[in-house]
């Protein structure tokens, strides 16, 4: 059981206010930090869009998005995080950045997005584990409950040999590539869908 396992890694923040800042991270079951590379080319993709974005962090993990968002001036970061020892070092992590824009829930996000928010998001992250066909249940509750502001850039990343996404009606691709065995494509919500 990994209830009380110390921090044993780290996630380094590349660019803004916290640039080369090192935070603890949990060695946890299916924990995949998205890579140095993969998040150099995703925020060189989205840096014009976060300063006073709201973000959302649907699979908080390492947080290394969430962070790297953060430091960049996005305004404000919600995080959703499973594991309650992730959600931990994640909140622990944000009082050692000193950070009070961004709230940690810990839970199961597709329950959590049942749920419509106060406020859409501009910048969504979607990393979730691996095999577990959770990416394209999150893409559909996101788009079900207006989770979405207009043109929010949604970012997916999934297992190399994940099937073709079912995407809604108004997601349009911007960008993908990959890298090793992961894919990551960006997307832009032109028209979300809430019922």
């Amino acid at each position: 059981m990994a209830r009380n396992r110390p921090a044993t890694g780290q996630v380094r923040i590349i660019a803004g206010q916290w640039r080369s800042r090192k935070l603890p991270i949990q060695d946890l079951e299916g924990l995949r930090p998205t890579t140095d590379r993969v998040r150099e080319t995703l925020f060189n993709w989205i840096a014009g869009d976060l300063p006073g974005a709201r973000v959302l962090d649907c699979f908080g993990g390492s947080g290394a998005l969430c962070f790297e968002a953060l430091s960049r001036y996005a305004k404000y970061a919600k995080v959703f995080e499973l594991q309650a020892g992730a959600a931990k070092q994640l909140k622990q992590n944000l009082a050692t950045l000193k950070c009070d824009c961004a709230e940690v829930v810990q839970g199961d996000t597709l329950v959590q997005l049942k749920t419509p928010p106060a406020e859409g998001f501009d910048v969504v992250f979607i990393d979730p584990p691996f095999r577990k066909g959770l990416a394209q249940a999150c893409i559909d509750g996101l788009n079900a409950q207006a989770w979405l502001n207009e043109d929010a850039l949604v970012y997916v990343e999934t297992e190399r040999e994940h099937p073709l996404l079912n995407l809604p009606a108004g997601w349009l691709p911007l960008k993908e590539k990959q890298a090793g065995q992961v894919t990551y494509r960006l997307y832009r919500v032109e028209h979300p869908e809430a019922e």
